[in-house]
């Protein structure tokens, strides 16, 4: 498997090779891919297992598949989307096979029938999540956005446009990785949006002179409580959102139902150094120190609205709605 590494897009186009599930799990870990990325990455991974234990490269027993699932899901702890996915793939594997015997000869078959569901599913939630970010765009807004939203706010913001809306959107740059600046500035000028690239810390401003009336972001994973994780950054500006009266909207498949509140949000820290350079360049003197959350923990009280493939439900809707309404064979987040 080739996976298009996302840290040195717009500049140069490179992929990282992944001949196993341990070097897909290293390439999430090592931010190749980002955001949706390892979701897809993940469900590609599990496409190449069945194909190694076709060619009797890995045994073909169900805790191949189990083991492999740990692997990729522990790779990043905090966007539960693959781990939850995963979880479900394997449910389904045990359906095909009721005593977890698996038959090299029908594996591929089955697995790819898995997976392709599972990505028709998405999909459709992508673009139901896309028609309500776009309804609740307004003609002349001016939209900031953190890190690297994916399909459904693209598509948002693409459905608004084609509607006749006039929108503006302003990307933080968001360091250390520089998502907003190498992804998303560039995806929106492809699309044909307007968009203006600024300064993490001016985000604050841009919503006091008016630049800015609306926040949306994708949410790595969501509690029951209606709090929610995302890149770090998303706090300090949903509080200034809060503040000058600007909406902010995040986009999630569904909660995670295991994440009863906030507190129970596993939040990833990674390598200080990575805060102390910039795509390999040193910002700082050799022997300063880093410290690097790599998310937020946003509480319920400053999400205006999750916009999900159900529908705009406020934070304290989440829990009864999805107690109401959860099918089972689909829990998954937006991002991860």
């Amino acid at each position: 498997m080739h996976i298009g590494d996302r840290r040195y897009y717009p500049f140069e186009k490179q992929s990282v090779r992944c001949d196993s599930v341990e070097e897909t799990a290293k390439a999430i870990r090592d931010m190749v891919t980002q955001g949706g990325g390892p979701l897809q990455v993940g469900m590609t991974a599990m496409r190449m297992l069945a194909r190694q234990i076709a060619m009797g490269m890995q045994p073909c027993k169900y805790e191949t598949f189990e083991t492999s699932c740990t692997v990729l899901s522990q790779a990043r702890p905090t966007n539960t989307t693959l781990s939850r996915t995963l979880l479900r793939f394997l449910s389904q594997l045990c359906s095909v096979y009721p005593n977890k015997v698996l038959d090299m000869n029908t594996i591929v078959e089955h697995t790819d029938c898995i997976i392709d569901e599972f990505e028709r599913q998405f999909d459709q939630d992508y673009d139901a999540m896309s028609n309500y970010g776009s309804s609740l765009i307004q003609d002349g807004d001016r939209i900031l956005t953190t890190c690297f939203a994916e399909h459904s706010f693209f598509l948002s913001l693409v459905k608004a446009k084609n509607a006749g809306k006039r929108i503006a959107v302003a990307v933080c740059e968001t360091r250390p990785y520089l998502q907003g600046a190498r992804l998303t500035a560039p995806s929106l000028v492809e699309s044909g949006i307007g968009c203006e690239l600024i300064t993490d810390s001016a985000c604050a401003h841009a919503m006091s002179v008016g630049k800015v009336n609306r926040y949306m972001t994708a949410a790595d994973v969501v509690a029951m409580d209606g709090s929610l994780a995302n890149k770090t950054g998303t706090l300090q500006n949903a509080l200034c959102a809060k503040h000058y009266s600007c909406e902010y909207h995040a986009f999630a498949m569904s909660p995670d139902s295991s994440i009863p509140k906030a507190a129970s949000i596993k939040n990833e820290y990674r390598d200080g150094k990575e805060i102390c350079e910039v795509r390999g360049i040193p910002t700082t003197a050799a022997n300063v120190k880093g410290w690097y959350p790599a998310f937020d923990i946003v509480p319920a009280e400053l999400v205006c609205a999750i916009i999900t493939p159900k529908g705009v439900l406020k934070p304290s809707d989440i829990a009864r709605y999805y107690a109401l309404h959860t099918d089972s064979t689909h829990q998954s987040g937006e991002k991860s």
